[in-house]
């Protein structure tokens, strides 16, 4: 009986130690000593809205289920969806608590095949509404594929605009920045790293005449997957491609790093579904 009174004990004391979470200090004591440490919680938390943009023909699941497992980590809150209709009127379900529980919110498009100059004002017209209705200073983008195009078009395009809140971190996963466009023979993704693609697509011409004389205080990480198949690429996006614009954003943003998934998880809709992306995307975001 004794030994099964100890066991009791010690499955109690191990459920008790699993349950504490990131959000709150940890004290540690020291028996020697009779002293007390107390560990500060790894990540951060503040009041800015990060705003999840879908890809093409995205949707509510494109981004539903990392928002779930982000939320479950005690690390963010979801408070609200953004729908944005065809004519770009936004409509919100839920609404920002202001409080410091790094929120979170997911953006619709009714129409998820329309191209990047109208989703870059869709964008725009979600921040508008967050400045207008919530007075939002300042929100963080995260895009999946087109929805990362989208964003950095919006990126180059609308934040002079005082009347919208600044961008601080921007997140583009598995991104086809070049539009698709293949190494150049004799190309490496070191070249491209250092340089910028040899073969530029209308979209990323586009993007070097947008560039402004004024640097951005942004902070970027992009995302590319790598499925280990010979192609480097995550089978739709090829990782020069999501890293195509390193070179070129490199002098227009405070800071720009990237990061290449590999494996077969690596594959362009399941890079929203992958655990090291998580981790990345709450690293980069709150860490």
């Amino acid at each position: 009986m004794k030994k099964i009174w100890w066991l009791l004990c010690l499955l109690v004391l191990v459920g008790c130690r699993q349950q504490s979470t990131a959000s709150s200090p940890v004290e540690v004591g020291d028996q020697t000593s009779g002293t007390t440490e107390v560990i500060e919680p790894t990540y951060q938390f503040s009041k800015t809205p990060t705003l999840f943009v879908h890809g093409y023909q995205g949707g509510r699941l494109s981004f539903g289920g990392m928002l779930r497992r982000l939320e479950r980590e005690g690390i963010t809150n979801k408070e609200m969806v953004l729908s944005v209709d065809t004519e770009g009127n936004v409509s919100a379900k839920g609404e920002l608590s202001g409080k410091t529980d790094n929120p979170t919110i997911q953006v619709l498009f009714e129409d998820n095949q329309s191209h990047e100059w109208n989703q870059a004002l869709w964008i725009k017209n979600c921040l508008a509404y967050l400045h207008d209705t919530y007075q939002v200073k300042e929100v963080n983008l995260v895009g999946h594929s087109m929805g990362g195009v989208s964003a950095l078009r919006y990126l180059l395009t609308y934040t002079q605009d005082n009347q919208l809140p600044n961008v601080s971190k921007f997140i583009a996963i598995g991104a086809p920045f070049n539009n698709f466009a293949e190494l150049n023979e004799g190309e490496t993704l070191e070249s491209v790293l250092a340089n910028g693609p040899v073969n530029k697509s209308d979209r990323y011409a586009d993007f070097e005449t947008m560039l402004s004389q004024e640097p951005q205080q942004v902070q970027a990480l992009l995302i590319a997957g790598d499925v280990s198949d010979g192609t480097q690429s995550d089978g739709t996006v090829s990782v020069s491609d999501a890293l195509s614009v390193v070179a070129l954003l490199s002098n227009q943003f405070s800071n720009i790093s990237y990061q290449i998934i590999e494996g077969t998880n690596a594959q362009h809709s399941q890079l929203h579904e992958n655990q090291d992306v998580d981790q990345m995307v709450l690293d980069f975001l709150y860490k």
